[in-house]
């Protein structure tokens, strides 16, 4: 499984936090081995002009997700075909402030913001309540799991 990071943020951050845990959601949702994934962490200011130019939103956001080969979660007996994931871009300036009011590290903010990036390179969304509820409890399913993974090491 090939995973960058890039962080072009000026913020500190766990990097191979970051590739422990999307490794760990890749495999959980069955994604094939030789599936890329790329995490860019960028600075409000490129944040911002992402969000506008793809979203037509104002302001900086969390996260946002390039999804490149449209691919799908396997399951036990077949994983999803290799190829590119696609990219997900995170903003730790963001990250930090939500982690304050959520009160948790940034750290954590950020490894939540990551397997909601992956979830969404894999097609969830969360735009209906049934598919909130699905998109969500598979992300805390990801996160809680990779917690107890990495207390065992």
């Amino acid at each position: 499984m090939s995973i960058e990071i890039n962080n072009e943020s000026g913020v500190e951050v766990d990097e191979a936090a970051l590739v422990r845990l999307s490794s760990y959601a890749l495999d959980f949702l069955h994604v094939h081995p030789d599936a890329d994934l790329a995490i860019v962490l960028v600075d409000e200011a490129a944040m911002e002009q992402l969000h506008v130019q793809w979203m037509d939103e104002p302001g900086p956001t969390d996260v946002l997700s390039f999804p490149m080969d449209e691919l799908r979660p396997g399951n036990e007996d077949e994983l999803t075909p290799a190829g590119l994931l696609g990219d997900i871009v995170l903003c730790p300036q963001v990250a930090i402030e939500q982690a304050k009011s959520a009160g948790h590290s940034t750290q954590d903010e950020l490894q939540l913001l990551t397997a909601h990036g992956i979830l969404h390179l894999l097609g969830f969304d969360h735009a209906e309540p049934d598919e909130e509820r699905e998109m969500f409890g598979l992300q805390r399913d990801i996160l809680v799991g990779y917690a107890h993974s990495q207390r065992r090491r």
